[in-house]
């Protein structure tokens, strides 16, 4: 099993190019299911989970063409892939399929509104939390879809004639039960309303693909959607957008090692009031015409409190980084998580390479340290994985990353645009 060495010290200088996120990606290739035309995806990150959809969609019919190169002006793996689905050919999720990534349960949508049904495998728990799916299953009923759970199976229906437009207010903002919803709509009888919805620009990004597509909706990137069905979507051609947890990340990495690196080919509006909260970290952060550059200022790192909510707030999947900041960090500060249960995982491991921190409930408390020192740690999660990585740039001597197979789902390449800016970071096979 392949494992990350670092060894800490080094600041960070030059560029590093942000890769298509993942967390937009995934909807945007479920969406293919939508049409029997083709639906052009460009800046397709190679991640494991996007490899892992391509065989689920497989499974459900979707032939697939890959198109990847090379960019000479930023060696960034850039990927435009076709999705053509003349027919789907099973209506079916299997949990073998299912089981590997919760994402995949968003097929649900797609096969009901096109096919009328859906057989897909209930998710179950992951290392972060439950993160269960009662929420969607309640909004596709309000669409009049019939449900039946059975033996770790949903089994969903429309009605006959095909789905039909309706309202749901969802009890808690959810992306997932957001993306589900307006994808299943675009094809209902009639006009749908997604009350509480979320606001994330990925929402947004598929949104964008749907209309492209020929879908008519209105208001996303707000907390109510509406959708006006149609009998039928097009293909189109799409580009992801540019990775803002990546981006996020690649900036705490640099707040943390010190430096001067521009993060190309992002966007500043992409990360709502995580940077100000980064700035007043003490990093420099300016907007320029390839995107962003990253400065630590000559004050050091300060202690910075921050509760992890829904977009425009600080982002759940940013908070395990910035821990990570916030153990070198002058003073204390204080991290609170409300969108997942069990999100504090890498507080022990950071704790082996020094950091002082407590738990109260779903807070954190973070005494900055003068120095971290490396050690042998295990990845339990993606977000955590990469937590101990920031944490080992920063650190005296060596440390070993295990379990990086968590890493390899959501960050393209990482290792390499790491040292491209001078850092010592290596894959270790076996």
């Amino acid at each position: 099993m392949d494992r990350i060495r670092i060894t800490g010290g080094n600041e960070l200088r030059g560029t590093i190019p942000i890769s298509g996120a993942k967390n937009a990606a995934l909807p945007l290739m479920i969406a293919s299911l939508l049409t029997s035309d083709t639906l052009t995806l460009e800046n397709v990150p190679h991640l494991a989970d996007v490899e892992q959809l391509l065989r689920i969609l497989g499974n459900h019919g979707v032939d697939v063409a890959v198109n990847g190169r090379r960019e000479r002006q930023d060696e960034s793996y850039s990927r435009t892939i076709n999705f053509t689905c003349r027919t789907i050919v099973d209506t079916t999720a299997p949990y073998e399929l299912v089981s590997k990534m919760r994402a995949s349960f968003w097929v649900i949508g797609p096969l009901l509104a096109r096919e009328g049904q859906a057989r897909v495998s209930l998710p179950g728990g992951c290392a972060i939390g439950t993160r269960p799916v009662d929420f969607l299953l309640d909004g596709l009923q309000a669409l009049g879809a019939e449900i039946e759970i059975d033996g770790g199976y949903v089994n969903v229906r429309a009605p006959k004639g095909g789905l039909i437009g309706g309202r749901y207010a969802c009890p808690k903002v959810s992306v997932g039960t957001t993306h589900v919803l307006m994808m299943a709509a675009t094809l209902a009888n009639g006009t749908t309303v997604i009350e509480n919805a979320a606001s994330e620009p990925e929402v947004v990004d598929l949104a964008n693909c749907l209309t492209a597509m020929g879908a008519k909706i209105s208001g996303a990137g707000t907390r109510t959607i509406t959708i006006d069905g149609v009998t039928s979507l097009s293909g189109a051609r799409h580009r992801v957008l540019p990775d803002r947890i990546e981006t996020g990340t690649y900036a705490m990495a640099i707040a943390m090692a010190g430096g001067d690196v521009t993060l190309q080919g992002t966007d500043e509006a992409l990360l709502g009031g995580a940077l100000d909260t980064l700035r007043q970290a003490g990093a420099s952060i300016t907007a320029t015409e390839s995107g962003l550059r990253i400065v630590r200022n000559g004050n050091g790192i300060q202690a910075v409190d921050i509760t992890t909510e829904p977009f425009p707030g600080f982002p759940t999947d940013l908070q395990a980084q910035f821990m990570a900041l916030m153990t070198r960090a002058s003073g204390v500060s204080s991290i609170t998580e409300t969108i997942f249960e069990n999100r504090f995982m890498h507080v022990q491991e950071l704790a082996r390479l020094g950091a002082k921190i407590s738990l109260s409930g779903q807070t954190a408390r973070v005494e900055g340290v003068a120095k971290l020192k490396g050690a042998p740690v295990m990845a339990t999660d993606l977000r955590a994985s990469v937590s101990l990585v920031i944490a080992g740039l920063a650190a005296e001597g060596e440390t070993m990353v295990n379990r990086i197979y968590h890493l390899d789902r959501g960050f393209e390449r990482l290792e390499e645009k790491l040292t491209r800016c001078g850092a010592i970071v290596e894959r270790v096979s076996g």
